[in-house]
């Protein structure tokens, strides 16, 4: 999950979906960056478990992906950074092998 929120532009997607769903297109447009950049970075947040994405279908069928922000909290402290570091979790591991040790160590 810190991986997940180390990016400034994942901070802004955060930003952008905290007053509800949003279509990716619409999405991209209020980021001014591109789809396949956007869905990069909408990626790693829902492997993270911060997003969540919906596909449904317009009244003329088009295909339409929504985003919303899945209720987290992320408590930091220097003991939870000094025991990732520890137990080898403080760096290189990415995707979601990261995210699921880390809602372990929540439970």
């Amino acid at each position: 999950m810190l991986t997940a929120v180390a990016n400034p532009l994942r901070l802004r997607v955060i930003a952008a979906l905290r007053g509800g769903r949003v279509h990716v297109s619409e999405l991209a447009r209020r980021l001014e960056i591109s789809r396949p950049l956007l869905y990069m970075h909408l990626d790693r947040l829902e492997k993270a478990g911060i997003v969540t994405g919906h596909l449904e279908l317009s009244e003329d069928g088009k295909a339409m992906k929504y985003f919303e922000l899945v209720p987290f909290e992320l408590r930091l402290t220097a003991q939870i950074i000094t025991d990732a570091l520890a137990s080898g979790r403080g760096g290189g591991e990415t995707g979601g092998h990261a995210a699921d040790r880390a809602r372990e160590d929540e439970r």
